[in-house]
């Protein structure tokens, strides 16, 4: 009897291995779609049966049984980049150390969208999945707030601030949302034409982001203009 039993939890252990590996899957599966009919489509344009039916499953409640709403979806496809991400702004912020120059930590803030890009292969869809949703104000504090649970990222932020000289607090606020439509937004538009297979500014990723780098640290030291 203590056999049976035994060999009972086994099978109903090795059951529920297999059915998670399978939800695994699935997940990935949904994800992947997910990501590319929001980047290409936006994320209202796209329905939970599209993006069910992309990911080859016949069950067309398969996005809400495994994610919920729309919004949790957003934030599980942003999720998916994230440790990948955060490993290329961990190694910037180790090689960067205590550096007093602020181009270097603008650099740390700009360089890892890129390098995860440029790590993916082709095609990518993940920066114009970002632009969809930034563009979206139901959905573009996700992004804010998928970005800033970064501790690393608060630490960069925190360096570039430092080392800038005083701005009015509404132009610095108003420069750090240039700075993040720049970013996001001049990444979708690389990976929209690798896509297309139209022409590119710039040859690379790596270029792409040393272009962005000259672009944001410009942006930050701009002038500013005081009017009567």
């Amino acid at each position: 009897m203590a056999d049976r039993t035994v060999g009972a939890d086994r099978t109903v252990g090795a059951d529920r291995t297999v059915r998670a590996e399978r939800a695994g899957v699935t997940r990935e599966l949904i994800l992947t779609a997910a990501e590319r009919l929001f980047a290409e489509h936006g994320v209202y344009a796209v329905s939970n049966r599209q993006v069910s039916e992309a990911a080859g499953q016949g069950n067309n409640a398969a996005v809400g049984y495994h994610f919920g709403t729309k919004a949790d979806l957003v934030r599980a496809v942003a999720r998916r980049h994230a440790e990948q991400i955060e490993e290329i702004r961990a190694r910037l912020l180790t090689a960067t150390g205590d550096s007093s120059d602020v181009r270097d930590w603008v650099d740390c803030l700009v360089r890892p969208i890129p390098e995860h890009l440029a790590a993916l292969g082709s095609p990518t869809w993940y920066a114009r999945f970002c632009a969809q949703v930034m563009t979206d104000p139901a959905l573009h504090r996700i992004l804010i707030e998928e970005s800033l649970a970064s501790a690393s990222l608060r630490q960069i932020v925190g360096e570039v601030n430092r080392r800038l000289p005083g701005l009015p607090p509404e132009v610095h606020a108003e420069r750090a949302a240039m700075a993040r439509q720049l970013i996001v937004h001049m990444c979708a538009e690389r990976e929209r034409a690798l896509a297309e297979g139209t022409p590119t500014p710039r040859a690379s990723w790596r270029d792409t982001a040393t272009g962005l780098v000259d672009a944001v640290l410009g942006l930050w030291l701009a002038p500013v203009t005081h009017r009567p």
